[in-house]
């Protein structure tokens, strides 16, 4: 690897530490001033549920002006460039909202991480070891619950760019060909795009349930 590159990875490495460190810091002054790890995480958990739900509802309505494309009749051909506006603003914003997505997912990973490294190095402070065995149930029984959260969430979030970048296809050859010829494409690729979309918004509605049951959980044993 040449001293270019070996700068520029070195750079990324330390932002990176920086941005990781900043979180920490963040996450230890609102624990300060009495707004503990785990209410952060429950909150941070219902943020990223709340950001799933407008990115779900943004996916449908971008398939929805999709397929409005794709059903023009040549009577409407003239209408095409601001249908093609409107399906690009679509495009934009579901990948705006996905972006927010995965913002919000980070955030609960790294609260999570302060939170589970804290419970289990306080385990080793406990002299009464009826407490600890019952406090290190607690904290292995919520760290299952956030694994399966974190597995569905991630899991969905995965889905996300392969359909962004098929929307993102569409919308080019659209740009460049406003004209029956386009439609026809398009048509082409609806079923799969449906399909694809249809998938995406499961995933969405199975990380939204369990961020629910995730929270009710953690509100039940505050």
């Amino acid at each position: 690897m040449s001293f270019g590159k070996c700068l520029q990875a070195a750079t990324v490495c330390t932002i990176l530490l920086i941005m990781a460190g900043c979180a920490g810091h963040r996450i230890a002054i609102k624990e300060k001033f009495g707004y503990a790890k785990r209410e952060q995480l429950t909150d941070r958990v219902q943020d990223a549920r709340d950001d799933q739900v407008e990115a779900k509802k943004q996916f449908e309505s971008a398939l929805k002006q999709f397929l409005e494309v794709t059903k023009i009749a040549d009577a409407e051909l003239s209408d095409l460039e601001k249908r093609y506006d409107k399906l690009k603003y679509e495009y934009e914003r579901s990948e705006s909202r996905a972006s927010d997505v995965s913002d919000r997912i980070k955030n609960v990973q790294q609260v999570a991480n302060a939170l589970f490294k804290e419970w289990s190095e306080e385990l080793k402070q406990y002299t009464n070891q009826n407490l600890r065995r019952s406090s290190e149930e607690q904290l292995q029984t919520t760290r299952r619950q956030y694994d399966r959260l974190i597995e569905v969430m991630k899991a969905a979030e995965a889905r996300m760019p392969p359909v962004l970048s098929a929307f993102k296809d569409q919308v080019l050859f659209l740009k460049h060909n406003l004209n029956a010829r386009a439609i026809s494409s398009l048509q082409q690729n609806a079923e799969q795009i449906e399909s694809d979309v249809t998938q995406l918004v499961k995933e969405m509605e199975a990380a939204i349930s369990e961020a629910n049951v995730f929270i009710a959980q953690m509100l039940a044993t505050k």
